[in-house]
């Protein structure tokens, strides 16, 4: 039985727990999978820096697909190594028509290494005190000078598929719509840009396919991945969407539900045991990057 030579995990509600912390049976089936000679890719709408956390909290190391594959992040050395933002004009005009579709939407840009929210834009994501920046109003987000590697908009009073429904009505095919399940809250990116186009330009880059990948997520930005990898694990607690459209299944992230799957593909009792490839019909895109050398959840601040 030939082994996934990639891991591609998302982060939020599939490889951490509700705390945002790993279980130490997780880590172990990360340590045993990477010892059979598995490579572990993390896939997240998170950020670099909160990696950075990650990475200093865990000993995680490698590669991860970062702000829903806008960004290919080092963890060891901390650097982009390739890099897809979102167009200036695209993102004002994406705004535009979004506010004048739906008058009480908030706006965020998220530039990687910090994030710039308008006045109105009251939620905040764990863990990102420092690198959080209000700006005096939604102009200020197009003057920051910083790359936008996602646009954020969020709304207290609406849910994220509904938002998902409105943009793709009010500005249909200029922006990468998604969202990771974040209370009302949607993530823009450029056009095309998604977490499977990322991960399938990195498996090419080391002469892998689709075939060699065994993928876990939970959210609609997930999907793509699920779908396209050889075996795609939606968690137990997943999206509706996510669970009618995955190949396969496992437990929740709170029951380890990735250690599960590792456990028995690369344990020394498992050796393959229950991997099957799921044939491939089409190939997630492989977009261009400009090389450079989570799912987010959150909480609203009151004003």
């Amino acid at each position: 039985m030939t082994l996934p030579r990639l891991v591609a995990t998302d982060l939020d509600g599939t490889l951490l727990r509700r705390d945002g912390t790993p279980s130490a049976r997780t880590l172990r089936a990360l340590r045993t999978a990477r010892d059979a000679g598995a490579e572990i890719v993390v896939v997240t709408a998170r950020p670099p820096r909160y990696l950075d956390r990650l990475a200093e909290s865990t000993g995680l190391t490698g590669t991860a697909v970062c702000s829903n594959g806008a960004l290919v992040y080092d963890l060891s050395s901390r650097t982009v190594t390739a890099s897809r933002p979102l167009a200036l004009p695209t993102a004002r005009l994406v705004a535009d028509r979004f506010a004048a579709e739906l008058p009480e939407i908030s706006f965020g840009v998220e530039a990687g290494d910090q994030v710039f929210f308008e006045p109105s834009f009251l939620l905040r994501f764990s863990g990102d005190d420092e690198g959080a920046s209000v700006v005096p109003s939604r102009e200020g987000l197009w003057a920051t000078g910083r790359p936008v590697t996602k646009l954020l908009a969020w709304s207290d009073r609406a849910e994220a598929d509904v938002l998902l429904a409105t943009i793709e009505r009010a500005a249909p095919g200029l922006a990468q719509y998604t969202h990771s399940g974040g209370r009302g809250l949607l993530e823009i990116s450029a056009p095309g840009v998604t977490k499977a186009g990322t991960l399938a330009m990195l498996c090419a880059e080391r002469s892998l396919t689709a075939a060699d990948v065994v993928a876990f997520g939970d959210m609609p930005n997930d999907l793509a991945v699920l779908r396209w990898a050889g075996a795609g694990y939606a968690m137990a607690n997943a999206h509706p969407d996510v669970l009618a459209a995955a190949s396969h299944r496992t437990l929740s992230h709170e029951e380890d539900g990735v250690a599960a799957v590792l456990e028995r593909l690369y344990g020394p009792s498992g050796a393959g045991e229950g991997f099957t490839v799921t044939p491939v019909v089409t190939a997630a895109p492989v977009l261009p990057a400009v090389r450079t050398g989570d799912d987010q959840d959150g909480v609203p601040v009151t004003a």
